[in-house]
């Protein structure tokens, strides 16, 4: 036994390296340094992580919501263009593939989360999945969702939204409806392109947009608020008025309340996965993308307002709404749209 333990301590200092004896790691890092391998899957490694915190506070403008929670650290679908990647080096973990293979698995959720509900005022609203997708692959295994899920079920007057790529969402429509009853609840689910071979491509082991799709209409016919977010938009890839039509058209045909896209936001940590994924299946776009990402994370305004005008055009066309989140708060505190993909996915809270 004692060798067993000596091997798990020896493999976590590989995994979360000390480069200074002086230096010992304190924080989320050191909370990851002393999780225990719970599972394995395909070129994936699930690891415990104690929750001092659930609740992570928002305080940037660009987004419409004032809580983030994130069942999971690390996600298992492999989205090549993925922001999120730069939460893994709170943890000491700096190569960004480790975001995909080295999943973290929050636990004590429920008491957690019911004791830091008290803080969040009913003017405020929560939001699931900023960083990680709630029902990724290993949902399925450790439940972290579905067990918050059962907790914001017992309170009221909570505005609540969930931003998911997965159809396992379907699973919990019974507590879904629950939450509805007592709750301002929408659920966003990501569509980036209805191509399914570049989705495969993009998104390696995400569910299909067909089913992401009847997803959204089974939520919809069971009275929940439900719609599609379309980003990150990539530019040369999936940004033609052509894809931009079909998203709002598809969206409208499922019954979807909202539709809204925002292009692509490339943290140097994101670029270093994503550009090789470029030079090896889209080589000839990556003079333009280094030239228009060149020293910034954002790309230039006018192609933000070329994508947001082109959804606008064909949410009107096809009968679709726009707005995430059902806000019920005076205007002037925060703006009245979201501006990038940060709107849905923000950076600022490294407990998240």
């Amino acid at each position: 036994m004692l060798s067993i333990a000596n091997e798990r301590r020896n493999a976590m200092a590989t995994l979360f390296p000390q480069f200074e004896p002086s230096q010992p790691l304190v924080g989320i890092a050191k909370l990851a340094a002393e999780g225990q391998a719970i599972s394995e899957g395909h070129q994936v490694e699930f690891l415990t992580l104690e929750n001092r915190t659930l609740l992570a506070r928002c305080n940037s403008r660009r987004v419409p919501f004032h809580w983030m929670i994130n069942p999971y650290r690390g996600c298992e679908f492999g989205c090549h263009y993925c922001y999120a990647r730069y939460t893994h080096e709170f943890m000491e973990l700096r190569d960004g593939r480790e975001f995909e293979r080295k999943i973290f698995v929050k636990q004590h959720t429920g008491p957690v989360l019911r004791r830091e509900l008290k803080k969040v005022r009913a003017d405020e609203d929560i939001a699931l999945g900023t960083a990680t997708d709630p029902y990724q692959p290993a949902e399925r295994k450790f439940g972290v969702t579905r067990a918050i899920l059962e907790e914001l079920a017992q309170h009221e007057g909570l505005g609540l939204g969930l931003v998911t790529k997965s159809c396992l969402i379907l699973r919990d429509l019974d507590v879904l409806k629950k939450i509805a009853e007592n709750n301002r609840l929408t659920i966003c689910v990501t569509i980036t392109t209805l191509n399914n071979d570049l989705a495969r491509l993009l998104e390696p082991r995400a569910p299909r947009h067909d089913l992401r799709l009847q997803a959204v209409k089974q939520l919809v016919e069971a009275g929940i608020r439900a719609g599609i977010n379309c980003a990150p938009v990539l530019p040369g890839i999936t940004d033609s008025p052509v894809d931009l039509e079909g998203i709002a058209k598809a969206a409208a045909s499922v019954g979807a309340a909202f539709v809204f896209a925002n292009p692509l936001f490339l943290k140097p940590c994101a670029e270093k996965v994503f550009t090789p994924f470029l030079e090896q299946h889209f080589p000839k776009l990556v003079p333009l993308y280094k030239k228009r990402f060149s020293g910034k994370a954002f790309l230039p305004r006018e192609y933000q307002q070329r994508v947001t005008l082109l959804m606008k055009k064909y949410r009107e066309k096809w009968g679709v709404g726009e707005r995430f989140l059902q806000i019920k708060r005076n205007p002037s505190e925060r703006p009245s749209r979201m501006q990038s993909q940060m709107a849905l996915f923000p950076v600022q809270a490294k407990s998240a």
